[in-house]
């Protein structure tokens, strides 16, 4: 009698282990669903936002392409931001911070496509050249950058009512070049100014928040 009651309470034992395993596995298996919408709703994400991008750069192009030099204006996609970069040239007068009137033309033309994706930020980010800067207003090249950077900025919210909130002004002075600084050339290369249009970070913040995919069944 004692061995049949020790069989049936090992018999007992196996019952508990077998729904204990069965719940983990229906658990492993409900994580792996969740985590497979996950995954599928962040490529629909990247897809999306891929697409849009594409389509915002077309417009840049085609509104920036009238009477400007190629050299002077570049749009390109990377991910998920599209990049403008503005030539030192076209953008402001030698060795200041003060925009041209062709340039506020130019500025007016991105504002107009910026205006309506209002879900957007722009970040302008402001470089120089490795010359050392003659000007008793600017005490560097990274003073110069992030003035710049800032002319850019007021021109987009007060001359085109751009949304301050959605503006970011920065500066990187001589660094992160695009070319040698040895040559005429490469210097004016690195003379630039980089619009950055992205989406807003809070999107982002969304988007990894595990609260927001769907529940595993629905």
């Amino acid at each position: 009698r004692a061995q049949r009651d020790k069989q049936l309470s090992q018999v007992g034992d196996l019952t508990v282990l077998s729904q204990s395993a069965s719940e983990n596995i229906k658990e492993t298996l409900s994580q792996l669903q969740q985590k497979d919408k996950y995954i599928h709703l962040l490529q629909n994400a990247r897809s999306k936002a891929d697409s849009i991008n594409l389509a915002l750069a077309v417009n840049l192009k085609s509104v920036l392409k009238d009477g400007i030099e190629d050299q002077d204006v570049e749009v390109q996609v990377d991910k998920t931001v599209v990049f403008i970069n503005l030539s030192d040239k076209m953008l402001y007068k030698s060795g200041s911070a003060e925009i041209t009137p062709r340039a506020k033309e130019v500025l007016g033309k991105i504002a107009q496509i910026v205006q309506s994706r209002p879900d957007l930020e722009v970040m302008v980010e402001g470089y120089t050249d490795n010359v050392p800067i003659k000007n008793d207003c600017m005490k560097d090249n990274w003073d110069l950058s992030v003035k710049r950077a800032t002319s850019v900025v007021r021109v987009l919210q007060k001359d085109y009512n751009v949304d301050p909130n959605r503006l970011i002004a920065a500066g990187r002075g001589e660094y992160n070049t695009l070319a040698t600084n040895d040559t005429a050339e490469g210097r004016a290369t690195n003379r630039r100014t980089r619009i950055i249009i992205l989406p807003k970070l809070n999107q982002f913040y969304d988007l990894l928040n595990p609260n927001n995919v769907p529940v595993a069944g629905n």
